[in-house]
């Protein structure tokens, strides 16, 4: 559904080529509206990061834009889901009537969003890093290092928590923070007394890890190894595979599990993340001409399982604005659609972060707490609106409306 305001958005400029950038692009091309992105890296970035979780209203968002049984087709279902505190299970009861959270390998993910809006009509270039903006009246104009520029009705910036939208936008605008953590991760073949479909959140002995069995003897899993150092992506890849794995048999080797996981992983498998971040709240989400998408703007801590499905979220109601409204409006509807739901998972996401190391007084008594705690857990409550959150696509979006 279109209102067909004479000043509603034919074109965008998308900047960045990971998750959301390639979404965003193929819901403004849903929405009528030519969208073409630019990405920093040379090629496709078929090769960052390690696994992820999909949570329902992310696949239900990728629903909208055709993409979500595409995912399905890569991704592994988790239908179980259980804390190990030193060793012991506790079994956490779920949502009904919801689909399984989908365990989804990040690289074939972005392939995989990457083709679809490919097959949507979305033009992607690659080695355009951007340098500067200039807005018109009726347009905007993106400059990239190599001297090439790029003009359209607007820009959004889905250029991850380092966005250069975002400071363009705001000069004084946060940074992410660091957690303290760095990421690693690992697909292994494993003997381990977990059955297919279920995931772990293990607080070992000394740093807390995950692992989800995809099939039968066939584990993903990932660390969230406690680092005072800060270490980028580039700068942990930049350490052999044999340094990292060294440091992780040391952390993990003495957790049943955790062990089992990081003597199968090997230095050809192993994924390495580098520092794992979280964004502080953003002041301001637009200007002019100029709106933030996906990481750039919101990325709660690891911790939420709702990172890249509230980056997916978010592009797609994006789109759904700019389809119905002029970009001033449009930015300011979206983003009172978005604001308060992403800050809010945010913030459940930090306390979850707090507690991942726990030592050996407070694991005796969280192993005490849990089963109270999830017998009286209300998790419709604690859940409920995140995980069954759904967007009306074809709904218009003038009734949310907001002052500018």
């Amino acid at each position: 559904m279109s209102l067909n305001n004479p000043a509603t958005i034919r074109s965008a400029l998308v900047i960045g080529g990971g998750i959301a950038g390639p979404v965003t692009a193929a819901a403004l091309r849903k929405a009528g509206i030519d969208a073409r992105v630019f990405e920093a890296y040379p090629g496709p970035a078929f090769n960052i990061g390690s696994g992820l979780a999909l949570a329902p209203n992310g696949v239900a968002a990728l629903d909208v834009i055709g993409a979500g049984d595409r995912v399905r087709d890569i991704a592994f279902p988790i239908s179980a889901m259980s804390l190990s505190v030193g060793g012991k299970i506790h079994h956490v009861p779920g949502l009904p009537d919801l689909e399984p959270l989908q365990m989804v390998d990040r690289s074939e993910l972005h392939r995989t969003l990457h083709d679809h809006a490919i097959a949507a009509g979305v033009s992607f270039e690659y080695d355009k890093r951007l340098t500067h903006v200039e807005e018109a009246a009726d347009g905007v104009t993106a400059h990239f290092a190599d001297g090439t520029t790029a003009t359209a009705d607007v820009l959004i910036g889905a250029d991850g928590i380092r966005s250069t939208v975002r400071e363009l936008i705001d000069p004084n605008a946060p940074g992410p923070d660091y957690t303290g953590m760095l990421g690693f991760g690992a697909m292994v073949d494993c003997d381990l007394d977990t059955p297919a479909g279920s995931m772990v959140f293990a607080y070992g002995q000394r740093a807390y890890y995950l692992y989800g069995a995809v099939e039968e003897g066939r584990f993903m899993w990932g660390a969230n190894l406690p680092s005072k150092q800060y270490l980028s992506l580039t700068e942990a890849r930049a350490l052999p595979a044999e340094h990292w794995l060294k440091i992780l048999r040391d952390t993990y080797g003495g957790d049943a599990a955790g062990g089992a996981l990081v003597r199968a992983t090997t230095a050809d498998n192993l994924e390495i993340v580098g520092a794992l971040h979280i964004m502080p709240s953003v002041p301001q989400w637009r200007r002019g001409r100029l709106v933030l998408v996906g990481d750039s703007v919101h990325a709660p801590s690891n911790s939420s399982g709702q990172g890249a499905s509230l980056g997916i979220e978010s592009a797609v109601q994006l789109a759904r604005c700019l389809r119905d409204l002029p970009h001033e409006q449009a930015f300011a509807a979206y983003e009172q659609l978005r604001r308060s739901r992403v800050e809010g998972v945010a913030k459940r996401a930090a306390k979850i972060n707090h507690s991942k190391t726990p030592g050996p007084v407070a694991r005796k008594m969280m192993n005490v707490v849990m089963p109270v705690m999830f017998r009286l857990m209300d998790q419709e409550k604690q859940l409920g609106a995140e995980q069954r959150y759904r967007i009306d696509w074809d709904a218009p979006v003038s009734a949310e409306l907001v002052p500018v």
